[in-house]
C-alpha cells in the first residue's frame, strides 16, 4: 500500500542521517526536504479524496480500512472493510470502531485481524 511504501521510505531516508524520528515530522517538511516523495504524497491524496467523495470514510490508511454509511435494522451503522478482504462482512455502530466489528447476517464471518 501506498501509506506503508511512503513510511517505509521516510524512516529509511531518516535512519540515513542519523536517525531522526519520522514518526514526529511534518509531512510537508519531510516532502521540502525530500521531493522524490511529493508523488507519492500527492497519489495517496487524491486516492483518500476519491474514497471520500464516495461518501466513505478512510479511517486508516496502513491498514486500509474504510468505513460506508449504511442502516441496518433501522439503525444508522458503518459497514466496515479492510483491505484484502473480498467482500463487505462486518458493521459497527457510528460511536464504536474496528475493534467491535461484528458480522453482517448471512455473511461469512472472514477477517483479516
Amino acid at each position: 500500500m501506498l501509506g506503508a511504501q511512503l513510511r517505509e521510505r521516510v524512516k529509511e531516508l531518516c535512519e540515513a542521517e542519523g536517525g531522526a524520528s519520522y514518526e514526529r515530522m511534518d509531512l510537508d517538511k519531510i516532502i521540502e526536504q525530500r521531493p522524490e516523495l511529493r508523488a507519492v504524497a500527492e497519489e495517496m491524496a487524491q486516492l483518500a479524496t476519491q474514497i471520500e467523495e464516495y461518501g466513505c470514510f478512510l479511517k486508516d490508511i496502513d491498514l486500509g480500512l474504510v468505513d460506508f454509511p449504511s442502516e441496518l435494522n433501522n439503525e444508522v451503522v458503518f459497514l466496515c472493510w479492510q483491505f484484502g478482504e473480498s467482500q463487505l462482512s462486518a458493521w459497527h455502530s457510528l460511536d464504536s470502531g474496528f475493534s467491535n466489528r461484528r458480522p453482517l447476517s448471512g455473511v461469512p464471518k472472514v477477517y483479516l485481524n
